[in-house]
């Protein structure tokens, strides 16, 4: 974990959020600009700071995919996701990424357009 990065802070609870999941690897929050009737930032508990994914290793495989269950279990508790959802990685500043610890923007709730953006 980092002393400074926000999200680290957050799955510390050092910095107050809409707390929705936690486990030991894994913390997820209500993010405070929805896109979406439900948005949630989910994020490892590790401090993985990745502009993009290009800066992940191989060792953080299994914790990434861990994620992806992650995701799928809290969109399965949201009657809002029932007919489907969105998981988002952003990657870098033209993605609109602003916070450089690995997260997932998980989205639901309305329809989305393709291609997104």
């Amino acid at each position: 974990m980092s002393d400074s990065c926000l999200f680290c802070k957050i799955s510390r609870d050092e910095v107050p959020s809409n707390k929705v999941y936690s486990d030991a690897d894994t913390f997820a929050f209500r993010d405070i600009n929805p896109q979406s009737p439900v948005h949630i930032i989910i994020i490892p508990k590790k401090h993985i700071n990745a502009l993009k994914l290009d800066d992940i290793c191989q060792q953080d495989a299994a914790l990434l995919g861990k994620i992806q269950i992650v995701a799928a279990k809290i969109a399965s508790s949201f009657s809002e996701m029932k007919n489907g959802f969105r998981l988002v990685n952003n990657c870098g500043p033209d993605s609109g990424q602003t916070v450089y610890h690995i997260h997932y923007h998980l989205l639901g709730g309305r329809i989305f357009g393709w291609p997104p953006g």
